[in-house]
């Protein structure tokens, strides 16, 4: 899917991954942005329009829903990554309700119109979400399970002409990880192979250089073999199922 003359959604967008993601989208020709953010976000590009969006407030998720009647592309890059406690139920619930269930809620929002469109979802996750970090478990946790919604949202939807992309990102120069002494991709050249991958059909989006070896591996891994055979299974079944 091409970005030129498309509308987009980009949760989180006020900083970081979230703010390159909408600079290479209107650079690449996008017809409107809305930006989700939580804060209010001004911007000079006419084709800018901010959304007030906290994606663990269902009122406020219905609300941009309502304004944003088309949509091609939703973004999900919303997120946290909070100093954890090893296995604080707290700590895990905070990372779960924004993670995993605010983009869940975001999604399932705006699926109907991401059908209308033939749409495309693009879920930022992490590297964590294929083995756990040790020591940001309820961080890894979460992404796991975000990645496990995005597998299981393709098996369901894909056959309705909506496309899902995980980006299995490594270290990005973002606010989040900061603090990290590690070599970090910039968001622009994240940005910029995000949508490189989804004009190419990628599901599986591996953006930065610490992890690009990892692509071909995955692609003939056991997990995707899994996948696919058992998103057979939906597409196979009869249609009232």
């Amino acid at each position: 899917m091409s970005i030129e003359g498309k509308t987009l959604l980009v949760t989180g967008a006020n900083r970081g991954i979230g703010q390159a993601l909408v600079t290479e989208a209107l650079a690449r020709g996008a017809k409107q942005v809305y930006c989700g953010t939580r804060k209010p976000l001004d911007h000079s590009d006419e084709r800018v329009t901010p959304v007030t969006l906290d994606i663990t407030d269902p009122a406020q998720i219905q609300a941009a829903a309502s304004q944003i009647e088309s949509l091609d592309i939703l973004i999900n890059n919303a997120g946290i990554m909070l100093p954890d406690v090893p296995f604080d139920p707290s700590v895990l619930d905070r990372h779960m309700a924004v993670n995993f269930h605010g983009t869940n809620a975001v999604t399932q929002a705006f699926l109907p119109a991401l059908v209308n469109a033939g749409g495309a979802v693009i879920t930022m996750m992490s590297v964590v979400a294929l083995a756990p970090l040790p020591p940001f478990p309820s961080y890894s946790i979460s992404k796991a399970a975000s990645y496990s919604l995005t597998k299981t949202l393709r098996a369901f939807y894909g056959p309705r002409g909506v496309t899902f992309h995980a980006v299995l990102a490594g270290p990005i120069d973002t606010d989040m990880v900061r603090e990290l002494q590690v070599p970090k991709a910039t968001p622009q050249s994240a940005a910029q192979a995000i949508f490189d991958a989804v004009a190419k059909g990628e599901e599986d989006i591996f953006p930065d250089a610490t992890v690009a070896p990892l692509a071909e591996l995955y692609a003939n891994s056991p997990d995707k073999l899994l996948e696919q055979q058992f998103a057979a299974l939906v597409q196979e079944a009869p249609a009232s199922s």
